[in-house]
């Protein structure tokens, strides 16, 4: 049984249908991933397993459960844990309350600690930076204190949405070898990036969405004919 599976799901935004049947899986221990143009979908899908789209149709288990219609809390209790577009750090609260808020549903302070120390281990400008407010960072530092944040929930899946947009290229490959790295660990990840190359190469499966819809898939797109015309500029 895969950890995640989505059947025949579709999300309508007003009139506008964003994500029509769209249907594949992820089995425990992979990394996944969606490329595709911008506007394609690929947050869509993502907001709609961690609860924050409503599906119109269609059906999302995780672990064997159906999901579609829980709460985005009840998810991430659950263990499906998102790092967002664009961060979305709390720009006031320093880093350490951000990071504080990815535990937020935990109970076992322990582990909390554990993990807090883990993630200051694996970034530490974060460490540095502890006191200071997190809207003060560079975009690769809000990166990491994103993914620092999703960590301290423990997912079991990991979603994560474009984290190398607007980084520097050093930075894009810093931040996929911390992706390596989480998955090493035995997170499994289901990764939407706008770096296709480099999506396909730490993959160990693909999905081409288009309009809404999956065109291709495989767990070799990198070297697809078609896959490189349309997105490896080759």
């Amino acid at each position: 049984m895969p950890l995640l599976q989505v059947d025949s799901l579709a999300v309508n935004y007003g009139k506008i249908q964003a994500i029509r049947e769209v249907s594949f899986a992820v089995a425990n221990g992979q990394i996944v991933t969606l490329i595709g143009a911008n506007g394609a979908g690929k947050s869509t899908i993502l907001n709609a397993i961690s609860g924050l789209a409503r599906p119109t149709s269609g059906e999302i288990r995780f672990d064997g459960h159906d999901i579609t219609r829980w709460s985005s809390d009840r998810i991430v209790a659950a263990g499906i844990v998102q790092v967002p577009e664009g961060r979305e750090i709390l720009a006031r609260l320093t880093v350490q309350e951000n990071l504080e808020l990815g535990a937020f549903q935990r109970r076992d302070s322990a582990g909390v600690r554990r993990d807090m120390a883990h993630v200051f281990e694996r970034f530490p400008i974060l460490a540095e930076f502890r006191a200071r407010r997190a809207g003060s960072l560079s975009g690769g530092q809000q990166q990491m204190l994103a993914i620092g944040r999703a960590l301290l929930a423990k997912p079991r899946l990991l979603l994560m949405d474009e984290p190398s947009l607007g980084l520097a290229p050093q930075l894009v490959t810093q931040v996929f070898d911390i992706i390596k790295q989480i998955h090493a660990e035995g997170t499994t990840i289901l990764l939407v990036e706008q770096n296709a190359l480099k999506a396909l190469r730490v993959a160990d499966y693909g999905y081409v969405i288009e309009t809404g819809q999956i065109s291709l898939h495989g767990a070799d797109l990198v070297n697809d004919d078609q896959v490189r015309r349309a997105y490896l500029g080759r």
